[in-house]
């Protein structure tokens, strides 16, 4: 097999129906419906690129905008992007489920805890609460009269939480979804269900360094091992708006959004052999367990 992959991680490829030596790639645009200069870059990667799928922010002021383009294009596949954490001081969110209702995901204000602070948020937030938001962020997706693929998740850092992914899986299978899966133990352990995920651990485009970040892509792309690999990727344009929300991080959203809607990215994808997917495949076989 091409870059030495074992043959367990012929797994996935087998549940999906693809021969043991292919080379799978989801790429996936995180945050459709933080705002607008992150709608229109996910608009164009998917319009002009190799993203096939996004994932949905409800709590986010743009959200109304971003399910406006999914309703007007339901072939677009598409995840809820479970939202608990916010970015910064510069760009808060409020839940969905009243305050009252879930005191343990929110500040003194009413708004979820931001990534510095999560570490506080971790620490005490109550499982219940969390979940009745999770919850309450699917059934306005639904009640939209749209229909996700998958699960995925906002900003949380819980390699160390399997009692919070729980709390996810479960959503996902109540709700005929597939997840996204980040963590080796957890990878195997599905995988041991007879469920497909990534073999791979998911590649977080937002902690690539911007400097030469199509070089560092295209190495990938080219390095690419056997078995399904995940990309969860931030298109955004570099305007005012991105960064007055995102001080210091608009370069980096459009150094994805540049790679993403570019011929390189897509003659590299031809060159390598890589089969590109989203996650109704995966669905299809969740349901189905």
């Amino acid at each position: 097999m091409k870059n030495g992959i074992s043959q367990r991680c012929s797994q996935t490829n087998r549940l999906l129906g693809y021969p043991a030596d292919a080379r799978l790639l989801i790429v996936n645009a995180d945050d459709f419906g933080m705002c607008h200069a992150v709608n229109e870059a996910i608009i164009g990667t998917l319009q002009a690129g190799i993203v096939l799928s996004t994932s949905l922010m409800i709590p986010c002021p743009r959200m109304a905008s971003a399910a406006q383009f999914l309703a007007a294009h339901p072939e677009t596949p598409f995840g809820v992007h479970l939202t608990a954490i916010s970015d910064s001081v510069h760009n808060r969110w409020q839940p969905v489920t009243a305050g009252e209702k879930i005191p343990s995901l929110v500040d003194a204000v009413g708004y979820f805890y931001d990534f510095e602070h999560m570490g506080e948020f971790l620490a005490q937030v109550r499982l219940d609460q969390l979940e009745l938001e999770f919850r309450a962020q699917i059934e306005v997706v639904l009640a939209a009269g749209l229909r996700p693929t998958h699960l995925d998740w906002h900003s949380l850092r819980i390699a160390g939480r399997p009692d919070i992914f729980a709390v996810m899986f479960r959503l996902a299978r109540e709700y005929g979804l597939a997840l996204r899966v980040f963590n080796r133990s957890i990878i195997e352990a599905l995988q041991g269900q007879g469920f497909p995920t990534n073999d791979h651990d998911v590649l977080d485009s937002y902690l690539l360094d911007p400097v030469n970040k199509a070089a560092r892509y295209a190495g990938l792309l080219r390095t690419l091992p056997v078995g399904l690999s995940e990309w969860a990727v931030h298109p955004g344009l570099d305007t005012p708006e991105l960064r007055a929300i995102e001080p210091g991080g608009a370069h980096i959203r459009q150094a994805d959004y540049d790679f993403l809607t570019s011929q390189q990215a897509k003659d590299l994808i031809r060159e390598e052999g890589i089969t590109l997917l989203d996650y109704r495949a995966l669905q299809t076989v969740w349901r189905k367990k």
